[in-house]
């Protein structure tokens, strides 16, 4: 069995090569609302059935954060037609793999299976919607996994608080404020009433997007689809009105003690556009130049040369209505924490004041021609982001277009933006400092 899941995962992982620079795809809409893309690749006899559903970190009511996060696991809890614990058994039984994943702004729940069945997919992502199990046995269960997930890699993990203590300093009114794996007292609180409101507000089919991708016959899979999911009553349609940040005019300034960690950092984290804008997609490559491996500016400088910092970083955090642009580093011995952002910020004022180098610029687009290859390459990368562009970014074809925003970037936009975006009186300046006794 080991030795044919491994079988099953290369061919997940490379069906596609052959045809990673142009996906084609047919999308249609059932009568309920879902969104459905399939993809055809006949290379290699494997399928994956996914479901995208337009519910994150960010939609929660005040004092209930989390449920989004609950919901990725609760709804593996078992249907009415599939027996609590039962569902990893019959994937796996079946040759499948499965998972899914949340962020603040969508979940993700997908199947992998041999292309034969790809029915039982279908079925099983249909039932998860239809007929799901949601009782206090369930609930219970869950909340207990959840736990022991946010003790493993948040309150044991060494800089396990990162993300939250940016998103709670960094944003003041919008629903990013909160942790995205939520507070447990709010999941302790909560009824069984509430989690099925939830349910019902949020998991219907003109809330989703389906994408069948890989070794499928497109007019069989149609009418599985419509067997499977057309029955599924259609739901309210979901509105938002999560209130605007108002810019950030002064340096804010800010402290987190972790009780994991003994050596510090310092991380200055400015709040961004969302990454539908073209402003992003610059920002990603400004995060790329530079900390995009060890010939990147910041390593090369505050590593390598100087050895000052065991660690140099920025990153973009792409996120639906604000991203988060962060620039970080843990000294090495006595450094001090301002010493190391006076360095980064060095590089950052160099970006806002000179172009980069032609032969810099040429690396960068490299490395996104590259990661846009290699994002496309499997037919469960496909899947992904087909799901993504269609529900968060409200274009499809952007799985082949998107490229083409990184190759137009020009070395005066990366500079303006930086201008733009990335200056001190805009960010959050935050101290992740280890935990004494007496804090």
């Amino acid at each position: 069995m080991k030795k044919f899941l491994f079988s099953l995962t290369s061919l997940l992982l490379f069906g596609s090569l052959a045809n990673a620079q142009q996906v084609e795809f047919e999308e249609f809409d059932l009568d309920n609302g879902l969104h459905v893309i399939l993809h055809q690749d006949n290379s290699a006899p494997v399928v994956i059935t996914s479901v995208m559903y337009d519910v994150g970190g960010k939609d929660y009511e005040p004092g209930r954060t989390g449920f989004a996060h609950f919901f990725e696991h609760l709804l593996f809890e078992g249907t009415e037609n599939i027996g609590r614990g039962e569902w990893f058994t019959i994937v796996s039984s079946n040759g499948g793999s499965n998972n899914a994943n949340t962020s603040q702004d969508r979940t993700y729940y997908y199947e992998v299976f041999p292309s034969n069945n790809l029915e039982l997919g279908l079925w099983m992502e249909s039932e998860r919607l239809m007929h799901p199990i949601i009782n206090q046995i369930g609930v219970d269960t869950q909340n207990e996994v959840v736990k022991e997930e946010k003790r493993l890699r948040f309150d044991n993990a060494p800089y396990g608080g990162f993300l939250a203590a940016i998103g709670e300093n960094l944003f003041k009114v919008h629903p990013y404020k909160e942790k995205l794996i939520g507070e447990m007292e709010d999941l302790d609180a909560a009824t069984l009433e509430e989690f099925e409101v939830y349910f019902k507000k949020y998991y219907v089919p003109n809330n989703a997007v389906l994408v069948v991708a890989g070794d499928i016959d497109v007019a069989k899979t149609k009418k599985m689809v419509k067997d499977y999911f057309g029955p599924i009553p259609r739901g309210a349609d979901v509105v938002r009105n999560f209130l605007k940040e108002t810019p950030i005019t002064e340096t804010i300034k800010a402290n987190y003690y972790d009780n994991n960690i003994q050596i510090p950092a310092v991380i200055a984290a400015y709040r961004t556009p969302g990454f539908k804008e073209r402003e992003s997609y610059i920002l990603d490559m400004i995060s790329s130049y530079l900390s995009g491996g060890k010939s990147s500016v910041l390593y090369k400088k505050m590593v390598d040369e100087k050895k000052m910092a065991l660690q140099a970083q920025a990153i973009n955090v792409g996120q639906m209505d604000y991203s988060i642009f962060a620039i970080l580093a843990l000294p090495l011995g006595d450094v001090s924490l301002d010493s190391l952002l006076s360095e980064m910020d060095e590089e950052i004022v160099k970006l806002q004041n000179e172009l980069i180098s032609e032969r810099d610029y040429q690396k960068l687009k490299n490395q996104f021609e590259n990661q846009y290859v290699n994002s496309n390459s499997s037919v469960a990368g496909i899947a992904s982001n087909l799901a993504t562009n269609y529900l968060l970014k409200g274009d499809v074809n952007l799985i082949n277009s998107e490229i083409d925003i990184y190759r137009s970037v020009t070395r005066e936009e990366i500079r303006d933006v930086a201008k733009k975006y990335l200056s001190s009186n805009h960010r959050l300046e935050l101290d992740y400092l280890p935990k004494k006794d007496n804090q």
